[in-house]
């Protein structure tokens, strides 16, 4: 479903992505791990168009997107859950949720995709009136991935889902992961500084270091791999 190809990119004249490359199959869960500051946000950010890549290709569909708008590639079925929860603090959880839906596709689709949301979070539903900066974190993060899935995605990249979250959240936040793969068949590709959770949750896995990916495989080799955990992962 989507291919990255020798991508490079970067922050002003800083280069960041040293030609990384990965695929991402329909229906799978693909985790792209490694420490902080190693290039990983900056490689959504250049996949979904909010940075303008430098050079390579980004293949969604069977298409070539590498240059194509952000507001485009949404309509297209891709969406992001960037890192930390951008939600309107001062609008309730309903509202912040029909905010997700505000291209043409999904706003013909609203209520159902509402109904979709509350049943992956039954808790939203509880809070539908109550306002978005009042939610604890973990609520405020559901927030956020149930916003994205109001566009109605095929895709959805998910940038550190569990920062900041206590390890119970985090484990409800990976489940809810896997749930999106199993009930809707939503194709998922997830950073995460959170090896463990990630490799119990994935299908395929890539680590990257310093703008370039180091090793890739299914989860149960890298975990047999010493030399990848201990070099790459910290566990």
């Amino acid at each position: 479903m989507l291919s990255v190809k020798e991508l490079e990119s970067g922050y002003g004249v800083m280069q960041v992505l040293w030609k990384p490359s990965l695929q991402v199959k329909k229906g799978s869960i693909t985790s792209l791990l490694g420490p902080n500051g190693v290039g990983k946000s900056n490689l959504l950010l250049s996949i979904f168009g909010s940075i303008v890549p430098w050079a390579g290709t980004v293949t969604y569909a069977g298409q070539d997107v590498t240059l194509i708008p952000t507001h485009k590639k949404v309509e297209m079925g891709m969406a992001l859950v960037p890192e930390g929860k951008h939600l309107f603090p001062n609008m309730n959880v309903y509202q912040n949720l029909v905010m997700g839906a505000y291209v043409k596709k999904a706003l013909e689709h609203r209520d159902e995709s509402l109904d979709l949301v509350y049943a992956l979070f039954p808790r939203l539903k509880e809070r539908t009136r109550q306002l978005a900066g009042s939610l604890s974190g973990g609520e405020q993060q559901m927030l956020t991935i149930g916003r994205a899935l109001m566009s109605k995605p095929q895709l959805m990249m998910l940038d550190e889902p569990s920062q900041g979250l206590a390890p119970v959240l985090v484990q409800e936040v990976f489940k809810t992961v896997e749930k999106m793969r199993e009930e809707i068949g939503l194709t998922i590709l997830l950073v995460e500084q959170n090896a463990e959770a990630s490799l119990d949750a994935s299908d395929y896995v890539y680590i990257m270091h310093e703008g370039i990916i180091k090793a890739e495989g299914k989860p149960e080799d890298i975990k047999k791999s010493t030399e990848i955990r201990e070099a790459y992962l910290g566990i």
